[in-house]
C-alpha cells in the first residue's frame, strides 16, 4: 500500500483513537489507501471542486479525496469517536477540511456545497445508504447542486440503482427514480475482504449523474404509482392500480401501456405517462 500523504497508516490511526467499527452505525472501514484512491479517482477530476462525504470514519477516502487535490472536503460523521482522527487530517490540509458532527439523513447537503462545482463521494454506511440516496433524487428543486454522486453501496442495492425492464429480477421504485433523474451505472466491485471488519456481501461503487432536463413529471404521482405497481409486481398494472383509481384502464391506455403488463415490464418513460396520466384522471394535486 502506497503511501497518499505524510499521516500515519489507517490502522494506526485507529489503534491510537480506538476505533472499532459499530454494527450499529453500518460501519465497515477501508484500510487500503489505494482504493480509496481509486474511489477518489472515479469520481472525476477535483481540482476546484467541493466534496461532501458522508461517514468518514477513520478518513481514508478523506484523505485520499484531499490528496487528489479537493478544493474542500465537507465530511459528515455521527460517531464521536471519530472526531480526533479527522482532526488530524484538517491539520495536515488546513482550510480543507470542514467536519459536521451530524447525522447526514438530518441535514440539507445543499447549503455545504457552495456555489461551484461539486460532487457527493462516500462510502455510504449499509443501513443508511439507500435512504439517503432515496433523500437526495427526491429534493424538491432539480438539478440538483452536485455534479455527480460516486458512492459505495452493497451489490446488491447497486444492482437495483442501475435496473430497468430489462433486468426484471432487480428493477424497482429506486431503479424508476434513479433512471428518471439520473444516468447510473457500477463502475466497479468491491471484495468483502477490503474492509474491517469484512462484511458478508460484495460492494459496487456507482456513478451517478443528474439529468439536467429529465421527462416532466410530479414527483408525489410516480411515487404513489410504483408504489401500486411494485407493491403488487405479480399482478396486472389494470389490477395493482385500483387502489389509485376505481378503474385505471383509462390511465393505462392514455399512457401507451397494456393493461395486462407487470411492474416489472414497464420502462422509466412508461411509469412517467403513467403518473401524469394518473393524475390527470384523478386531480390530485401536485407535491
Amino acid at each position: 500500500m502506497s503511501a497518499i500523504d505524510p499521516l500515519p497508516p489507517l490502522r494506526e490511526v485507529v489503534r491510537a483513537h480506538g476505533l472499532m467499527a459499530k454494527k450499529s452505525l453500518g460501519q465497515n472501514f477501508l484500510f487500503d489507501l489505494n482504493l480509496t484512491s481509486r474511489i477518489a479517482r472515479a469520481a472525476g477530476a477535483l481540482e476546484g471542486v467541493t466534496v461532501l462525504e458522508i461517514g468518514p470514519g477513520p478518513g481514508g477516502l478523506t484523505r485520499a479525496l484531499l490528496a487528489g487535490g479537493a478544493a474542500k472536503v465537507v465530511a459528515i460523521e455521527r460517531d464521536a469517536r471519530c472526531l480526533p482522527a479527522l482532526a488530524q487530517i484538517a491539520a495536515h490540509y488546513p482550510g480543507r477540511l470542514e467536519v459536521i458532527d451530524a447525522d447526514a439523513l438530518a441535514i440539507d447537503p445543499d447549503p455545504l456545497l457552495g456555489t461551484g462545482p461539486s460532487r457527493i463521494v462516500a462510502n455510504l454506511p449499509y443501513n443508511i445508504g439507500t435512504l439517503l440516496l432515496t433523500k437526495w433524487l427526491t429534493a424538491k428543486d432539480w438539478p440538483p447542486p452536485w455534479q455527480s454522486l460516486t458512492l459505495m453501496f452493497q451489490r446488491e442495492v447497486a444492482e437495483r440503482i442501475v435496473a430497468n425492464e430489462q433486468t426484471p429480477k432487480d428493477y424497482g421504485r429506486l431503479g424508476v427514480l434513479c433512471g428518471w433523474r439520473t444516468e447510473a451505472r457500477i463502475l466497479f466491485d468491491v471484495p468483502p475482504s477490503a474492509f474491517v471488519p469484512p462484511p458478508k456481501v460484495t460492494s459496487s461503487v456507482a456513478l451517478l449523474k443528474p439529468r439536467l432536463n429529465p421527462l416532466p413529471c410530479d414527483l408525489a404521482s410516480l411515487e404513489a404509482v410504483t408504489r401500486a405497481a411494485f407493491g403488487q409486481r405479480r399482478k396486472m398494472l389494470r389490477q395493482s392500480l385500483k387502489s389509485l383509481l376505481p378503474d385505471p384502464t383509462p390511465a393505462i391506455s392514455e399512457a401507451g401501456l397494456v393493461e395486462t403488463s407487470r411492474a416489472e415490464e414497464i420502462p422509466v418513460e412508461g411509469y412517467v405517462a403513467l403518473a401524469n396520466a394518473v393524475r390527470r384522471i384523478s386531480g390530485r394535486p401536485s407535491g
